[in-house]
């Protein structure tokens, strides 16, 4: 393309194109296979095959324990998806959610040198998929569910982690959760209001928002002070078309619209669509309120207006050219690496409550020049505009991959102890 037809696209139009010359060169995709080991000559192939493989092969057969020693099983991870929720796209099959998944396992190499494949399954039923999953799922060492529409990927995830023996981790539930969870707690906190006492609107009942919640209470919240929005309105306990997932937030209320539960509100969380949240809803929020705004490209208010709106707002959005980005990548690849460095069998609520406090904590710490350099700015200090660690700061990996690990050994789910100095700062 010439400089002259550059000029003439616009911004977005060159995003665009940037984002498919990508994915697309000089070779398509963003991941490949690489060797571990030597293969350069005859004795190099003996020993990787034949003969050589057969004495690794005896080694497993007699004590399954050492799939680990002898093989990348604990070191991999699987990215699975049906493509039924793809990003804010929608359902539009496997194959579409191809990108994405191979964007993640970049992500798990990139942060947490996890090895990672991305697998996209065709199915017609949940049970399909189940069957499908747990049949390969100890060549891994972890599952990580991605892009699966609610409510099946409750039922998906539930059933998978009854049935494998290695961690299950549907990250559009929990890795929003973890994240949402010490960025709002570290919110309250600088807003001088405790979590037990506070009015929680959830616009949103998909998988994210109710994951969100679950951990919220999980971490003080009062399920009696949260209401629980969907397409109809407020969730309620006269409404009669919830599901089981729903049913768990609804409220005993007269209220009904978005305008009568704001009202008094401490906190909001947006995991539902663009521009749906107005200034004159926020203005009818608590004294000191908290704003996470997370539909992503496009937040529920824009920060600009809720900024005007209530200058007094702690405020997160799901972008990276705002403050606070909840990004679950503060999450995911942190989580994996603490579960597999154990052999954890799953990934349970410790685990998940150690990686909120690992996070949240290290928001309160001095941040290096490299990460300010890396986010371009000149400084970063906890406060308003800095609530969660940015995605670049390295001392995630070992904060957070610790405080689980610690964590699934200490409530019995490590099949091995912490190694001696294990990721020592």
């Amino acid at each position: 393309m010439s400089n002259d037809n550059q000029q003439e696209l616009t911004a977005e139009e060159q995003f665009r194109q940037k984002a498919l010359d990508y994915h697309a060169i000089p070779t398509p995709g963003k991941i490949a296979i690489s060797l571990t080991k030597p293969a350069d000559s005859a004795e190099d192939l003996s020993l990787a095959y034949s003969p050589g493989v057969a004495e690794p092969v005896r080694e497993i057969a007699q004590n399954v324990e050492n799939v680990y020693k002898y093989t990348g099983k604990g070191n991999t991870v699987a990215v699975i998806s049906n493509g039924t929720a793809i990003l804010g796209l929608g359902n539009l099959g496997p194959l579409a959610s191809k990108p994405v998944m191979e964007g993640k396992a970049l992500l798990f190499k990139r942060f947490a040198g996890i090895d990672s494949i991305d697998i996209e399954v065709k199915h017609r039923t949940i049970d399909e998929f189940v069957d499908t999953v747990a049949n390969i799922a100890d060549t891994f060492g972890g599952i990580n569910l991605e892009d699966i529409k609610a409510p099946d990927c409750f039922e998906i995830e539930r059933r998978l982690i009854e049935r494998c023996d290695v961690p299950v981790f549907h990250d559009d539930q929990h890795g929003t959760a973890i994240v949402t969870a010490a960025g709002m707690l570290n919110a309250i906190e600088l807003q001088g209001k405790k979590l037990e006492e506070c009015t929680i609107v959830c616009l949103g009942a998909g998988a994210a928002a109710v994951a969100c919640m679950e951990l919220l209470i999980q971490c003080g919240a009062m399920r009696e002070k949260i209401y629980m929005l969907d397409r109809k309105g407020v969730i309620h306990t006269r409404r009669s078309d919830i599901n089981e997932h729903k049913q768990r937030f609804a409220s005993n209320t007269d209220k009904r619209t978005l305008t009568d539960v704001i009202e008094g509100a401490d906190l909001f969380l947006g995991v539902s669509g663009p521009n749906l949240l107005t200034e004159e809803q926020i203005k009818l929020m608590a004294d000191k309120p908290v704003i996470f705004a997370c539909s992503n490209p496009d937040p529920e208010i824009k920060p600009e207006l809720a900024q005007t709106a209530r200058p007094d707002m702690i405020m997160g959005t799901g972008r990276s050219d705002y403050p606070n980005q909840v990004n679950n990548v503060l999450c995911f690849p942190f989580i994996f690496r603490g579960a597999l460095d154990v052999r954890a069998r799953e990934i349970n609520i410790e685990m998940k409550l150690a990686a909120v406090e690992a996070i949240r904590s290290l928001a309160k710490e001095d941040v290096p020049a490299n990460v300010l350099k890396a986010a371009g700015v000149e400084s970063l200090s906890f406060g308003p505009d800095y609530i969660i660690p940015k995605p670049m700061d390295a001392r995630l990996l070992p904060r957070v991959a610790r405080a689980v690990a610690q964590a699934a050994v200490d409530s019995g789910v490590a099949r091995i102890e912490l190694p001696a100095g294990y990721m020592e700062d």
